[in-house]
Parts: C-alpha cells; sequence; structure tokens
C-alpha cells in the first residue's frame, strides 16, 4: 500500500513546511527538522530548500514508514486505516507504534479498541499539547471511515 493524497495531506497540515532547518523545541538543538518534519544527519542548523526538494524528501520518508506499517500491521487495511497509521508512525515513529497497544490490538483484529488508543498519544512531557489533540482526532476519525 501507498499513502494517498488525502495521507499526505494530512502529514502536510499537522508538520507544516519550513524550507529553513529549525532546532527541536523541546531541546534546542537535535533532531534539526526541515520541510515536513523531516529529520535525519543531512538535515544541519542553516540548511534551507525549496519546495520541491520539501515534496522529494517528504515522499522519500513515506516510504520509510510506508514499509514499517506493513512490516508491523498484520491485519488488513483499508486506505483510510493506512493513511491514518502512517501519520501516526509519521510523527512517533514507527518503533513506537510497533510497541504500542494500538498495533497489538489491530493485530488481535480489534479494530475499535485500536482506534481508541490514538487518543492516549497527546502528551508532550506530562501535558497534552492541543496541537497533538487535534492531529490524534482527526487520524482516529480517519481511520474509523470507509
Amino acid at each position: 500500500m501507498q499513502t494517498s493524497q488525502r495521507g499526505m495531506d494530512l502529514i502536510k497540515e499537522f508538520e507544516g513546511r519550513e524550507l529553513e532547518a529549525y532546532p527541536d523545541p523541546g531541546t534546542g538543538g537535535d533532531p534539526w527538522t526541515i520541510g515536513y518534519g523531516h529529520t535525519g544527519s543531512d538535515v544541519y542548523p542553516g540548511l534551507t530548500i525549496t519546495q520541491e526538494k520539501a515534496e522529494q524528501l517528504l515522499s522519500e520518508d513515506l516510504k520509510y514508514f510506508e514499509k514499517g506499517i506493513l512490516g508491523c500491521i498484520s491485519v488488513p487495511l483499508n486506505q483510510n486505516q493506512f493513511d491514518a497509521l502512517v501519520s501516526f508512525a509519521y510523527n512517533l515513529g514507527v518503533g513506537a507504534l510497533a510497541e504500542s497497544t494500538l498495533a497489538r490490538l489491530l493485530n488481535e483484529g480489534n479494530y475499535q479498541a485500536a482506534a481508541d488508543q490514538f487518543e492516549r498519544w497527546v502528551n508532550a512531557g506530562d501535558e497534552p499539547m492541543p496541537g497533538l489533540v487535534s492531529r490524534r482526532h482527526v487520524e482516529k476519525e480517519l481511520f474509523l471511515s470507509t
């Protein structure tokens, strides 16, 4: 499976687009981020990119997350469920998803209980972060839609 345009638009909406590298808000440094939430050793202070490059990085990053979803989820998914999981993993990491109760419940075939887990992943530190609350709500709704 591949992320649909709807899934890409969701990621773009919540990640935002920055054409100049910026530090992690929590650390003031690593990981540096650019484009639509792209991080890695290729991102460093002072780096600037074009809109075209931001789109290219997103496309390349999505391949990694798509492969990760297919590697840790063993039940059938519709396109909306897949897109919601890619957005979730894009934000939190494939490892976090793979080790989560959400993935365990989903792999047991309990789609509703898995969907209810999205809303548990909203904290930054010990406090709910409004942007994450909104993102998880949208991801859950997408996951449950047909």
